[in-house]
């Protein structure tokens, strides 16, 4: 089928869906108590079954209703229960509906904990304009975790989230390392990163690693989605990561948040944020100062980020809402360490001239419609203006920096990018409502990227010497448009399935230059130009049956693509070396669990997954003809991996006290086991070896006790040995390849919230463990990234 036959498809299908559907009666409504929306409130309707809950703004809906007679019943916590008879005839019905608060008798200071409190759990079947239905997918919701927000600490704030190898080589928590399911962890680059729903990674098509990541602080909760992510949101393995940042309340026109802290290795964060809603305008904004001098010599950094976020309802069915977002990062950074440079005082640096600047400005605006109270439209774009700068010494580890100029890699960042969703929901199937959600993408991406040498200072003077860079210069203009559709089938009030398809064009070019090194007379200047244009078409389908209980079955299984991009191939480091024939990965993930929760004290979520890459990139421990060691990145072999996740998230008082308690004592266990492994190979260096950075047995589990308060918060990590390179190398002398003993961390956390004030204090690296996660062959290396040692923060917060 030819690409225009592909759009009039698609645009006929959208037509069909608003012109059939829009038709349709529906019962929908607003929820009020005291003049206050009420969210989180459950609505079932009979008789039918169904069942929904209300919004952010108080309001539900039930789509496709067919003429009668019904009741609706609304339960809250905190709430009388409702019941209200409605009767249906011949156009919509739109509700406002008033609880009445519980009577409640004054007990002790007792408290009743609503079910929204664990620091886990899932998204819904439909959440915005998106589908989740028998898909794999977490939720962190910060509020209901007691952490280390200031540093971003990610052993805690990702604690709840399965499988995850995660990079800590950055005590300030300004860049974000984490892998799922067996892939590498490097700048999040395996997973498709958004901020509110749009993209925030440096280029989605030729560079997906994310060099900027919200404050922990401004986040009201993180959703992942796994591999079945890749019809919706794009083709990568590892899924989807979202950062739901806050907004002003919607209860009071002014709310001002100041958060101070200040702790070990001259670590200090300023956080200040102020939100509300007035005259149906929402706001938020937030400014972050932090800087710290970190345990290592030759280490420091500062950073400033800033956001701010308005939205307005310019007609009840229309929004439009615009936010952006800026950051400047810069770093001194202390290198690597050789392994036994490491055994023998792992705070040493033998780099004292590397340095590392970010600047990030990022603009998004979004229009969402309600057409009708069963279709609705989501419209976003979003443009990114950004660039980062690595200058320092790349030579090996185990020699001395040897003066002289230093290395300047320069990215700068154009991209822009436009996704349209269509989400409508339907009757089919006895009554049942099903759901169908098309959309398409948009993205255009240009990297300009500059190599060559800079001055032969100590100071961050990211300049090149001489002004034309003498390694590469480069531009990779890429284009991406693409068109999906989900439908969620309820074949009964249980048991949905949900297909779906995915369309991709990808155009990546590469124009410009590269010096190709000669040994005895001056290097020559190779001018290049490529161009790589594809087309395919991803499947995927996914299950899910509900019991009465609350437990959930669900399986899926989708196909994922990852592209290989131009550059990463003309990069210059004596360290790591790129095969120029590299090509792209293709494969699919399938999992399967079931899910739930038990009368409010106890949610759990245990599955099975299947990883299968073809033509899997990886590192390989080689050697060049001066007989040194490097690694040589290329399509290595088929790959699969394997595993077991689980997560049990308890409320142990609540429990014992048929959900009324003083306290709370929660205890969460975060465990996966996984089997990565290359086949299909006959190459016996790696045939049937263990994949790169993909440990075994990942274990967290945590202990809180409090109360609304206070909290004291307990965690353990352990992560097993892993390697580095394909080959499994135990050892190499520039330590770029070798094993990452396993290591295990502990961290405490208290806080105290009364009126107006709160105190936070946390200990990171409780028992002090010597450890390190990373082996690095570049920036902000090479070789062996020692992880934070011990350090002790407190914070001061005001609320007004």
């Amino acid at each position: 089928m030819s690409n225009m036959r592909r759009w009039v498809c698609l645009a006929g299908m959208l037509l069909f869906t608003v012109a059939v559907y829009a038709q349709q009666l529906s019962l929908s409504g607003r929820i009020e108590m005291n003049g206050t929306i009420v969210d989180g409130a459950i609505v079932k309707l009979t008789p039918g079954g169904l069942s929904t809950t209300t919004d952010e703004k108080g309001n539900f809906s039930f789509p496709g209703v067919a003429p009668g007679n019904y009741e609706l019943t609304i339960q809250r916590v905190g709430a009388e229960e409702y019941k209200q008879k409605v009767t249906v005839r011949s156009e919509n019905v739109i509700l406002t509906l008033r609880l009445t608060p519980a009577k409640s008798t004054q007990l002790d200071d007792i408290v009743v904990y609503s079910a929204n409190e664990h620091g886990a759990g899932k998204l819904r079947q439909v959440e915005g304009t998106a589908i989740y239905a028998g898909k794999k997918t977490e939720v962190v919701n910060i509020a209901n975790i007691n952490a280390n927000l200031a540093t971003n600490n990610p052993r805690q704030v990702y604690g709840r989230i399965v499988g995850l190898n995660i990079w800590e080589y950055d005590g300030g928590g300004v860049q974000l390392g984490i892998g799922g399911r067996g892939l590498n962890p490097s700048r999040v680059s395996n997973f498709n990163t958004r901020q509110n729903g749009y993209d925030i990674s440096a280029d989605a098509l030729g560079y997906p690693e994310s060099y900027y990541t919200p404050p922990t602080e401004a986040i009201e909760r993180i959703e992942v989605v796994r591999g079945a992510a890749s019809l919706q949101y794009g083709t990568q393995f590892g899924g989807l990561v979202n950062f739901q940042l806050k907004k002003g309340p919607a209860d009071k026109p002014f709310e001002f948040i100041s958060r101070q802290t200040g702790g070990s290795f001259g670590f200090f964060n300023s956080f200040n944020s102020i939100g509300g809603t007035t005259h149906k305008l929402n706001y938020y904004s937030y400014f972050q100062y932090k800087r710290a001098d970190s345990w290592r010599a030759n280490s420091h950094f500062n950073q400033q980020t800033a956001y701010i976020h308005v939205d307005y309802p310019i007609t009840d069915k229309l929004k439009i809402t615009g936010e952006y977002t800026f950051m400047h990062y810069l770093a001194q950074q202390p290198g690597g360490l050789t392994d036994s440079d490491f055994d023998k005082d792992p705070s040493m640096s033998v780099r004292s001239r590397n340095w590392f600047k970010v600047d990030w400005n990022l603009y998004n605006i979004t229009f969402d419609y309600q057409i009708n109270s069963s279709t609705k439209l989501n419209w976003r774009s979003y443009a990114l203006r950004a660039g980062r700068e690595a200058l320092g010494i790349l030579s090996y580890i185990n020699r001395p920096d040897p003066g002289g100029p230093r290395d300047l890699l320069a990215d700068t960042y154009r991209n822009y990018g436009s996704e349209l969703r269509l989400l409508h929901q339907y009757r089919l199937f006895n009554g049942q409502t099903s759901s169908l959600l098309t959309g398409v993408r948009v993205y255009k991406g240009l990297t300009y990227r500059d190599q060559g040498d800079a001055d032969a200072g100590s100071g961050a003077v990211f300049n090149f010497d001489p002004k034309e860079p003498n390694l590469s210069s480069y531009k990779f203009p890429g284009t991406n448009i693409a068109a999906f559709a989900e439908n969620i089938f309820q074949i009964t009030d249980k048991w949905s399935i949900t297909p779906g398809v995915r369309f991709e064009h990808i155009s990546t070019k590469a124009d410009g230059y590269y010096y190709k090194i000669m040994r005895f007379v001056p290097n020559v200047k190779m001018p290049e130009q490529k161009e790589n244009n594809r087309s395919f078409v991803l499947f995927g389908i996914g299950t899910s049956y509900q019991f009465k209980s609350g437990i959930e079955l669900y399986a899926n299984i989708s196909q994922n693509y990852r592209s290989i991009n131009f550059n990463d191939l003309r990069v210059q480091n004596d360290n790591a070396k790129v095969d120029s024939l590299l090509k792209d990965e293709t494969g699919f993930t399938a999992d399967g669990g079931v899910r739930g929760k038990l009368n409010d004290w106890l949610y759990f979520d245990a599955s099975i997954f299947l990883l299968r890459y073809n033509d899997r990139i990886g590192s390989i421990f080689t050697k060049d003809q001066d007989n040194m060691v490097y690694r040589l990145r290329t399509n290595v072999a088929d790959s699969r991996n394997i595993g077991f996740e689980s997560l049990i998230e308890a409320d142990l008082l609540k429990l014992l006290s048929a959900g009324v308690s003083r306290h709370r004592l929660s205890v969460y266990t975060n465990f996966a086991l996984i089997d990565s492994r290359y086949i299909n190979t006959q190459e016996t260096a790696i045939k049937d070896k263990l994949v790169e950075y993909v440990p075994p047995v990942l274990f967290r589990t945590g202990l809180s006790f409090g109360n609304k308060k206070y909290n004291i918060t307990y965690q353990y990590s352990y992560v097993a040995r892993q390697y580095s390179d394909a080959t499994n190398a135990e050892f190499t002398p520039t330590a770029v390849d070798g094993v990452v003993p396993a290591y295990q961390v502990m961290d405490m956390s208290f806080s105290y919230q009364w009126r107006w004030l709160g105190i936070f204090a946390s200990i990171n690296n409780l028992a002090n463990a010597k450890y390190f996660t990373r082996r690095a062959d570049g920036y902000p290396g090479p070789g062996i990234i020692p992880s934070d040692r011990r350090g002790y923060y407190l914070t001061l917060q005001v609320k007004i």
